[in-house]
């Protein structure tokens, strides 16, 4: 709580929107071309799991010329290179980073080590083309029970690393359980994921609902992860996409109760307050944080002003 001889600070936290990020497999060059039109706010050119092994080259070619060349418009870029321990990480990396995407995901991160590679890997890349470095962001995917009980050092491990993101299929094997449609064997990696990430000031992804034809099963896999504190959910079908954005829409109440805290903030800052009380109970900076991202998430579904509300 501000002291009462302190402004009320109202600065808009960083707005990046990533509710989904659509999966999308590196050597198809058809369904990359369309990527834009599919809504998405985040799209993952996949050169690991969805690539096999005789395709490797050709699509991680392919991908680097559509990072290149195609406008993904309001769509953040990212690349999800083959892990440290494939054959295949620096040549991903040396052919994807100077293409120039927002952030490749680094699969299997066991521990903070395999970050600080990929991290020394991309650096001399970016060195090499005149790129300025830190610029490829990381988004380190966990999908080991070393790499959950490391989630914290890993996220802390580079000033790259962007997001921690959940490995479900690949976690569950790892720990000798099978995926199931409520998904209590993830509950506990779904929430150290969480913390971590938040602790260390990151995104966190959740991982993908696999069953496309079981629609009521990935809204309410959506609707948890929005409840656990997931900034955005990975989507294998563009058609998975509306259900999750409709899994992140605000709740007008909630979205009333923000706009009035906002004007509350923003009054209090004028008038040099800085204690706040908005419906008989007191506010401070982390609320009004907290109100400001309700606002953009809202404005997101067309929602620019408290009348907007219906």
């Amino acid at each position: 709580m501000k002291e009462k001889n302190e402004a009320m600070t109202v600065t808009p936290p960083r707005k990046h929107s990533c509710r989904s990020m659509l999966y999308m497999p590196g050597n198809n060059p058809g369904m990359i071309q369309h990527v834009p039109a599919f809504g998405a706010d985040s799209v993952l050119l996949d050169l690991e799991d969805a690539v096999s092994e005789r395709e490797k080259d050709a699509a991680r070619r392919l991908v680097s010329h559509f990072v290149r060349e195609v406008d993904f418009g309001d769509t953040l870029v990212t690349v999800r290179v083959n892990g440290a321990d494939t054959p295949w990480l620096e040549k991903d990396l040396e052919e994807i980073i100077p293409s120039g995407p927002a952030a490749v995901r680094v699969p299997k991160c066991h521990s903070p080590e395999d970050v600080r590679h990929a991290d020394e890997l991309i650096s001399r890349i970016e060195g090499e083309h005149g790129m300025p470095l830190g610029g490829v962001r990381i988004h380190a995917m966990l999908e080991t029970a070393h790499g959950i009980e490391c989630a914290y050092e890993i996220a802390r491990a580079s000033d790259r690393v962007e997001a921690l993101t959940l490995g479900g299929q690949d976690l569950t094997a790892d720990i000798g359980v099978q995926k199931t449609r409520d998904g209590v064997e993830l509950f506990y990696a779904r929430g150290r994921v969480v913390m971590a990430a938040k602790a260390a000031g990151l995104m966190a992804f959740d991982t993908v609902w696999t069953d496309i034809d079981d629609v009521e099963g990935l809204r309410a896999e959506a609707k948890l992860a929005v409840q656990m504190g997931f900034t955005g959910k990975a989507a294998i079908h563009p058609t998975q996409i509306e259900v999750i954005h409709e899994a992140y829409r605000p709740d007008h109440r909630e979205l009333r109760r923000a706009f009035r805290i906002v004007d509350a903030a923003e009054r209090a800052k004028r008038e040099g307050k800085g204690v706040i009380s908005v419906d008989g109970r007191m506010v401070d900076g982390p609320i009004v944080v907290r109100a400001f991202s309700l606002i953009e998430l809202g404005r997101l579904y067309g929602i620019e002003e408290e009348a907007d509300i219906r």
